[in-house]
């Protein structure tokens, strides 16, 4: 417990935590600070190209190996089954009705990129080595969880959710298109391409992380301060117990595929994490009579702040103490 409240004491402190609750408290003071659009767009694309070419050229110095795979079809699986254990605790926990369930459980079996991010500078600060090809396994998260929640809006409703074009929407979603083809140059490209461009996505890294994360902090402030006779208890303890549940099971599953202490940590940050991306763009199209006030609103103002700042120490000291590193 010492070394989880040091962790978590450090991770506070560090320069990207602390842009993001500057920008939580700016919003909930009602300041007037924002972040342009254009400047954030530009901010995720160089972040997701980032670490998408650096997890490619990882994989390309490591090698396809039986562990990439296995991480693969482990995260898939994690995507897939996640929502439905999200779900039926939204069933007891709240009075949300089937489809608003359904699109919230949704955003718990897929990723947040950016809390993805956030951990893998953590871990590479902390000096703890991860598999390079985790960028590949945050991808692959995307979609399986979309599809398990229609199927559990199908089952409650006479007729498929299925609506045509959804999955060419899901799978070419900019996110997606650009995190899979960084990952693709870098792997492509290996430690001569690394070596090119070092100046431009690793030194600048930590500063670009900061403000995106600033505006993270603003947007998260606005929907909990906008949002909050959408929520009762039983949602927001949802959305504090959600993602220890994920984490448990990213554990179980790291563990049992052999990854590294990084490899554990970043594997249940990911099935710890909720998506506000790909997926509410998603559930416009394939749910649109859930309430977004509530699915957005619990992933961006409860689950990523909770990720952020107490989150991600408590995945890293649990996978160093379960993997012994």
């Amino acid at each position: 417990m010492t070394d989880i409240l040091s962790l978590a004491f450090t991770n506070l402190m560090s320069p990207i935590i602390l842009a993001f609750i500057l920008g939580l408290g700016a919003a909930l003071a009602r300041s007037d600070l924002s972040i342009p659009e254009a400047a954030a767009k530009m901010m995720s694309i160089y972040l997701l190209f980032a670490i998408g070419f650096k997890g490619g050229a990882s994989v390309a110095d490591h090698g396809f190996d039986g562990g990439l795979i296995a991480s693969l079809l482990a995260g898939v699986v994690l995507s897939f089954c996640l929502p439905l254990v999200a779900f039926a605790l939204l069933r007891v926990m709240t009075g949300f009705s089937r489809v608003d369930a359904a699109a919230v459980a949704a955003h718990y079996g897929s990723i947040s990129i950016v809390t993805f991010v956030a951990a893998t500078s953590v871990i590479e600060g902390r000096g703890i080595a991860a598999e390079g090809y985790m960028v590949a396994v945050a991808a692959a998260m995307e979609a399986p969880a979309i599809l398990s929640a229609l199927w559990l809006v199908s089952r409650g409703s006479a007729g498929s959710r299925q609506e045509p074009g959804l999955m060419r929407e899901i799978l070419l979603n900019g996110s997606i298109v650009l995190l899979i083809g960084s990952f693709v140059i870098g792997g492509l490209t290996g430690a001569e391409g690394m070596a090119r461009i070092d100046s431009f996505i690793v030194a600048p890294f930590q500063g670009v992380l900061c403000l995106f994360l600033l505006d993270m902090g603003l947007v998260a402030g606005r929907g909990l301060r906008d949002q909050r006779s959408a929520l009762a208890l039983g949602a927001i303890l949802f959305g504090v117990l959600m993602p220890l549940v994920g984490a448990a099971a990213g554990l179980a599953m790291g563990l049992g595929i052999g990854l590294s202490t990084g490899g554990v940590a970043l594997m249940m940050v990911l099935s710890a994490s909720a998506s506000y991306i790909a997926v509410p763009a998603a559930m416009r199209v394939a749910l649109p009579e859930a309430n977004p006030s509530i699915y957005l609103t619990l992933s961006l103002g409860i689950t990523f702040p909770f990720n952020l700042t107490l989150g991600i120490p408590i995945y890293i000291a649990v996978a160093s103490a379960a993997t012994g590193g």
